[in-house]
C-alpha cells in the first residue's frame, strides 16, 4: 500500500497566462460570520450588526462586512493559486459591485494575467491574477487583482512529513 498525496496546489511553472481556475468550494455566509468579522475589525457601522438600523436602509437587512468578502474569496483561491506562495505582494483594484447578505453563498474563480521570474530571488516567481467572487444568483460581488510570489517546484520547502512515517511504522494494521 502506498501513500497517496493530496492536491498540493500550483507552483510557478504551472501557471499560464490566460488560464482560469474555478475555485472548488462555495461558502454560505452566516450571521455569525458577519458579526465576528465586524467585531474583530472594530467596524462600528451599524449596517453590519444592527437589524433595526439595517431595516431602515435601502437594503432592509444587514450587509456583510466587505473585509469578510475579501478574506473569504481570497481564502477560496488558496487551494488553487497560492498554497505554495512565499508571500502576498498586494491586492489592487478591489471592487464591490453588489452587496453580500447573510445567507448568500459565495463562489469564485481566478484568471492568470501575468507571470515573471523574480529578479531578487531565484526560488520564486511572481504571479498576477484577477479574482472574481459571485453569489448564488450569478451576481458579481467582488473583483480584485492580486500579486504574489510563488515557489518554483524544485525550490519549495519540503512537505514530506517525517512524523507520518514514524506514525505509520507504529501503526502496522
Amino acid at each position: 500500500m502506498g501513500i497517496k498525496e493530496g492536491w498540493t496546489s500550483r507552483f510557478f511553472e504551472d501557471f499560464e497566462v490566460g488560464d482560469i481556475y474555478p475555485h472548488p468550494l462555495g461558502r454560505t455566509v452566516t450571521k455569525t460570520d458577519n458579526i465576528w468579522m465586524t467585531l474583530l475589525t472594530q467596524n462600528t457601522n451599524p449596517i453590519h450588526f444592527d437589524d433595526y438600523y439595517s431595516k431602515q436602509t435601502e437594503f432592509e437587512e444587514p450587509l456583510v462586512d466587505s473585509t469578510f468578502t475579501l478574506a473569504l474569496v481570497t481564502g477560496q483561491s488558496v487551494t488553487d493559486i497560492s498554497q505554495n506562495a512565499m508571500a502576498n505582494l498586494g491586492w489592487d483594484e478591489i471592487r464591490l459591485p453588489n452587496p453580500v447578505f447573510e445567507g448568500d453563498t459565495i463562489y469564485s474563480y481566478s484568471k492568470v494575467l501575468h507571470k515573471r521570474e523574480s529578479k531578487s530571488r531565484n526560488n520564486v516567481g511572481i504571479v498576477h491574477v484577477k479574482t472574481v467572487g459571485y453569489n448564488q444568483n450569478g451576481e458579481i460581488v467582488i473583483t480584485y487583482k492580486r500579486t504574489f510570489m510563488v515557489y518554483k517546484k524544485d525550490k519549495a520547502p519540503n512537505r514530506e512529513s517525517h512524523l507520518l512515517k514514524q506514525v505509520l511504522e507504529k501503526d502496522k494494521d
